[in-house]
């Protein structure tokens, strides 16, 4: 078994969408959104690591926060069998990996109708095995470093995500009850701060609507369809934008709930999921490159790395 966990699996790409869906709609059906998780340990939320201490980014964020919940696991680390040797490591008989998945694509050659050979890209999902360094013994102490503690929740302003917010340059507008961005005028509205129960409530709803704020034309011009609320294309942007706004509250290791009014969605997103086993990481992706787009407005921004191969 351990041998088999070093390549890339021999599995195909229908087989990749179908058995990372359906570990997600059981979740959905138990009533649990598989990405709100797995940070209630006291630590603060951080996106799963490679071996490398390089975050994982889009569904495989997803993929392994959910096991990592399901298992108790408490360490941000995940690698491949090889890695945890090459560490002088050894990865716990009998121990049961975790499916990632990575994008690549083969190129063929074919003839088009004017009879003209044209190569043509064909994209496809491949997958690997990873462990959680807590299924390793003899990893060096840091892939089991105790998490920094949260701070306490308060009223107190997060200089961090107010800096990161500000950097935006969006139109943020204050008043009101509800927080929602406004396509048409291009702004986000947001309750004042006190209306919060918390800076981290107040924080991570931002996020929300900044997630949403990606979509316009002038930025990632995302249009999912979305025409009217409660609309097909409504709730594919709710779940790239409740997608978005957990990943990037990992990013900047704010604590998150679940937002109440999205637990409407769920049988809409069940419903899709089961009809569309690609849905999920299509909106996955779109939520990454939003979160990527936003760091991007940060000073002295960084390249953020793909999703490369693990093997």
């Amino acid at each position: 078994m351990a041998r088999k966990t070093e390549a890339a699996i021999a599995i195909t790409t229908s087989d990749v969408y179908e058995r990372i869906t359906n570990r997600i709609v059981e979740q959905l059906e138990a009533g649990t959104r598989p990405w709100m998780q797995p940070w209630g340990g006291g630590g603060t939320p951080v996106r799963p690591l490679r071996h490398n201490g390089v975050a994982y980014r889009g569904i495989n964020t997803v993929l392994l926060w959910m096991t990592a919940a399901e298992q108790g696991y408490s360490s941000s680390y995940w690698m491949t069998y090889r890695q945890a040797a090459e560490l002088g490591a050894q990865v716990r008989k009998g121990e049961t990996s975790t499916l990632v998945v990575y994008a690549n694509a083969i190129e063929r050659k074919e003839t088009d109708d004017a009879g003209e050979e044209i190569e043509r890209r064909i994209p496809f999902m491949k997958g690997y095995s990873v462990f959680n360094a807590d299924q390793i013994d003899g990893l060096p102490e840091r892939y089991h470093a105790t998490p920094s503690a949260l701070p306490e929740s308060g009223k107190e302003r997060n200089d961090v995500a107010d800096r990161f917010f500000a950097n935006l340059g969006a139109d943020i507008r204050h008043g009101g009850s509800k927080a929602y961005y406004h396509p048409v005028g291009d702004f986000i509205q947001m309750p004042r701060f006190e209306a919060f129960v918390s800076a981290e409530s107040h924080a991570t709803t931002l996020g929300h609507e900044a997630i949403h704020w990606t979509m316009s034309p002038t930025r990632l011009d995302r249009n999912l369809g979305r025409a009217k609320r409660g609309d097909e294309g409504y709730a594919k942007e709710e779940l790239v934008a409740e997608l978005g706004s957990v990943f990037l509250a990992a990013d900047l290791g704010l604590a998150i709930e679940p937002r109440d009014d999205h637990a409407a969605y769920i049988a809409s997103w069940l419903t899709k999921l089961k009809n569309d086993r690609r849905l999920v990481f299509q909106m996955a992706a779109h939520a990454e490159r939003a979160v990527t787009f936003l760091h991007g407005l940060q000073p002295m921004a960084g390249k953020v790395a793909n999703e490369d191969v693990d093997e």
